[in-house]
């Protein structure tokens, strides 16, 4: 039966990732090590090959009923026992005798985790490609759209839509990079017997780990990692990375999207970001499943490093809390980036109420550019903290509409600054320093490096 079913998993488990989590999933990923290990041994000399063969025969997660195996698991602490136990029941008396041979359960759910990591990652990262690849053109398309800079969530200079955008995808792509490091190097089997020493196989330890690595596309570690859980808290922290760009995203386009801002907006299907009893209303629904999902992350993450201290060469329970949240991480990392591309996908852009809410403050957040003109025309003769102090003053005192006019009218400004000058310091468009060569850089670095994520 699978885990992906409920009445929360539309919301909270969407995209592919919540079937490569599931719990046939992780089934098929246990037997898929005793098939390598059966083939891994054959091929070392350890076992007949016509064992090999009927052993794999049996790897087929469909052959087993899960909750039982779930309900047996309890008689020995983890479910590889019990599935280990039907697998051998299951194949002919030849090769059952072989079935599992010099292997421990941890080497099996933990070989699993790592096939089930794996399998996840390449849905992940996909759907982390889709969300780049959105965000780059987005900061192109609006590299120019002008829109209010904001600090501590008051409006401070002038930033563009397009590199607001580009910051989103900055985030993106770190942690694509983590992951790729992660797929790469950190996903290893294990397999070390019951305290990692492989006396089971003799002087066949080696060459059998080796061709279970190869067979499942899996590094080879050094050593077997059963008490020393790098490897997990690599994959919590990598999964934690993307859960908070996800989250930053999301957090942003939920607050450009207020009533008050309206800056952006979600362009759903009918009936998408509705409510159950205000007909108005118009939710970034996407946007704020995006930012649910990628709340679970730290809690899971949490608990997957305050696990990691295993004792001597097999853990008590440690190795025993790591299987769900790691399971629910995945999943839920899954789902934010699915919502995250809808989310993507649906928003759309008000270059029109930017600018609004921009001109809102009447200059206001032109200030600095004011005070740093001052400085540049006195040549030296007002300094930059005098010069920010009587701009501040002006602010103060100003309205609506009459900043030009006091900043022309104090007697140490309009002394080097005209109302002309003044006018064009308060132009938003004239203060972007290097905006348009940072998107610039942000796209192009995707697109020089996209070809590789795929």
């Amino acid at each position: 039966m699978s885990d992906t079913g409920g009445l929360f998993s539309g919301v909270l488990a969407a995209g592919p990732v919540a079937d490569s989590v599931c719990d046939r999933a992780w089934v098929q990923a246990m037997l898929d090590f005793e098939a390598a290990l059966a083939w891994a041994s054959a091929a070392a000399g350890v076992i007949p090959e016509a064992a090999a063969v009927d052993i794999e025969r049996r790897c087929r997660a469909e052959y087993y009923d899960i909750s039982a195996l779930g309900a047996a698991a309890v008689r020995i602490g983890n479910p590889a026992g019990p599935l280990v136990r039907e697998l051998t029941a299951s194949v002919t008396p030849e090769a059952a005798a072989y079935v599992h041979l010099g292997a421990t359960s941890q080497d099996v759910l933990d070989t699993a985790a790592m096939l089930v990591t794996a399998r996840a990652l390449v849905a992940l990262r996909a759907g982390l490609h889709a969300c780049a690849d959105r965000l780059a053109r987005l900061a192109e398309e609006h590299a120019d759209t002008v829109q209010a800079g904001r600090s501590l969530l008051q409006q401070a200079p002038p930033v563009t839509f397009g590199l607001t955008a580009a910051g989103w995808l900055g985030g993106v792509v770190a942690a694509l990079d983590r992951i790729d490091v992660l797929r790469g190097e950190r996903l290893a089997v294990q397999f070390g017997g019951a305290v990692g020493t492989l006396a089971a196989l003799g002087d066949n330890g080696i060459p059998v780990l080796r061709g279970i690595a190869y067979r499942l596309g899996l590094a080879e570690p050094v050593l077997p990692w059963h008490t020393e859980r790098s490897r997990i808290a690599e994959i919590a922290g990598a999964l934690g990375q993307a859960c908070g760009a996800v989250a930053k995203i999301a957090r942003d386009i939920t607050l450009l999207a207020q009533t008050e801002l309206g800056e952006v907006f979600e362009d759903g299907p009918p009936g998408s970001g509705g409510s159950s009893t205000m007909p108005h209303k118009r939710n970034p629904v996407a946007a704020v499943l995006a930012a649910g999902s990628a709340a679970q992350a730290p809690g899971l993450v949490a608990t997957l490093l305050s696990a990691a201290a295993h004792e001597h060469q097999r853990a008590a329970g440690s190795w025993h809390a790591e299987w769900r949240p790691l399971t629910e991480l995945l999943r839920s990392t899954g789902s934010a980036v699915e919502w995250l591309c809808i989310a993507l996908d649906r928003l759309r852009v008000d270059p029109a109420r930017m600018r609004a809410n921009l001109d809102a403050s009447g200059g206001l957040l032109l200030a600095e550019q004011v005070a740093i003109g001052v400085v540049t025309a006195a040549q030296g003769a007002v300094g930059r903290q005098e010069a920010t102090d009587l701009v501040a003053a002006c602010c103060l005192r100003a309205g609506p509409d009459d900043l030009a006019e006091l900043l022309a009218a104090d007697e140490v400004i309009g002394k080097y600054l005209d109302r002309s000058r003044i006018d064009e310091l308060l132009d938003p468009t004239g203060y972007l320093g290097s905006t348009a060569e940072f998107i610039r850089r942000a796209a192009q670095d995707w697109r020089s490096r996209s070809a590789g994520y795929r």
